[in-house]
């Protein structure tokens, strides 16, 4: 047999687990507003068997990290642009806002427990990248390199803060909160 028929089997298998399994942990995170699960019921809730679930991802904290991050890279990051066009940052920035509201009680019970501070350095981390490319959108290159990336450092920490108290507080509507981000952010970014 022919390893190269094998393996593109096995991998959709690996991903179709680990899809499950990260779909379960969303599902009774969201189901119940906390954290607080077990890994055999999310090996339960994903049809597969506990041993699998940490092969895939070592411990509980990791898994919760996986699944807030995984749910940031499917659902948030395609959604915002690249800047390499026109853009509009208000929609930019409602558009995370939305997804924030969108999966707030997942989001609160992640941001709220033991995996709180790792994933808000994973966030941040996502969402750096989408931040310098505005900076040097906004700054059209004329800052120098480093300050550009303190700028957007800056911005997304910050930015990330504002929205985890946000999420974690429960108010005020999106377009609100996009709102008072925006007139924050105008004040930090505004070229001079």
């Amino acid at each position: 047999m022919d390893l190269r028929e094998v393996e593109p089997a096995r991998d959709r298998r690996v991903r179709r687990t680990r899809a499950a399994v990260l779909r379960a942990v969303i599902d009774l995170v969201t189901e119940r507003g906390t954290a607080a699960i077990t890994v055999s019921e999310i090996a339960e809730a994903a049809d597969v068997s506990r041993r699998a679930v940490y092969q895939h991802f070592g411990d509980l904290d990791s898994l919760l990290l996986e699944a807030g991050l995984d749910l940031a890279r499917r659902e948030l990051l395609p959604r915002l642009t690249d800047f390499s066009q026109a853009v509009d940052p208000r929609a930019e920035t409602l558009a995370m806002a939305r997804h924030f509201a969108d999966h707030r009680v997942f989001y609160r019970a992640l941001l709220t427990g033991s995996c709180a501070f790792a994933l808000d350095r994973g966030l941040i981390s996502l969402l750096l990248p989408v931040n310098r490319q505005a900076v040097e959108h906004l700054h059209r290159g004329r800052l120098p390199e480093q300050a550009a990336e303190d700028l957007a450092a800056f911005v997304t920490g910050g930015a990330g803060s504002f929205v985890t108290s946000w999420v974690v507080a429960g108010a005020p509507d999106p377009e609100t909160f996009t709102d008072r981000l925006m007139s924050v952010i105008s004040l930090l970014l505004e070229p001079r």
